[in-house]
């Protein structure tokens, strides 16, 4: 600020306020981001779990088609596969975690008896295995896709909260504090001028 400038105390308290809001405001971001931060590595665990189940549940299925298609060949195997209609109804909702939302993939059941598979009864258990094994992969692939999802979220409110948390950290508040020094030292230096100016009065008024 230009030394000519001439603060009010009212500007002072004004400043003071916003020092005051924006020290609460760091306060509560820097909670929020340490928040995230617990939850995203919780997610993480979970999500790097997930990763290797799917993976293990996919060696499994393929396994498990590879006996079937060796018993019954890939073109029955094909055919069975193209005479299921029925597909899993999905559907992504979305649910909040510390103000952050996150989505939540419901599916209609992806398990299903053999009756229920739509293939019919007059084939070997090979078939129904492999059936199995790749419903249970759909599930994995579900349940990943939303961890996946919510990490990838999470981690870019983490980054913006950081980002205004420093911001507060140090820009506002370093400039704030620079202002109230400003304005503290220039209303002490006004009034040590009012003070001299009021003492030369009264010097010139006693020696009338």
């Amino acid at each position: 600020m230009p030394q000519d400038i001439k603060p009010t105390r009212s500007e002072l308290l004004k400043v003071k306020k916003q020092i005051k809001l924006a020290k609460s405001g760091y306060s509560l971001l820097k909670k929020k981001r340490d928040g995230l931060i617990l939850e995203f590595f919780e997610i993480l665990k979970k999500a790097k779990s997930l990763r290797q189940e799917l993976v293990d549940e996919y060696k499994i299925a393929l396994e498990k088609m590879n006996i079937a298609r060796t018993m019954e060949g890939d073109l029955k195997v094909k055919s069975i596969a193209m005479a299921i209609k029925e597909i899993p109804d999905i559907k992504l909702t979305t649910k909040n975690i510390m103000g952050v939302k996150v989505p939540k993939i419901e599916a209609s059941e992806i398990k299903h008896a053999f009756m229920e598979r739509g293939y019919g009864i007059y084939n070997s258990s090979a078939i129904d295995e492999a059936a199995e094994a790749y419903e249970k992969v759909v599930e994995k692939i579900l349940l990943a896709a939303e961890v996946e999802t919510s990490m990838r979220k999470l981690l870019k409110e983490i980054e913006k909260t950081k980002r205004r948390v420093n911001a507060l950290e140090f820009v506002v508040m370093p400039r704030l504090d620079g202002i109230s020094s400003f304005i503290r030292l220039r209303l002490e230096e006004m009034e040590r001028e009012n003070i001299f100016r009021l003492k030369r009065i009264k010097a010139k008024v006693q020696v009338q």
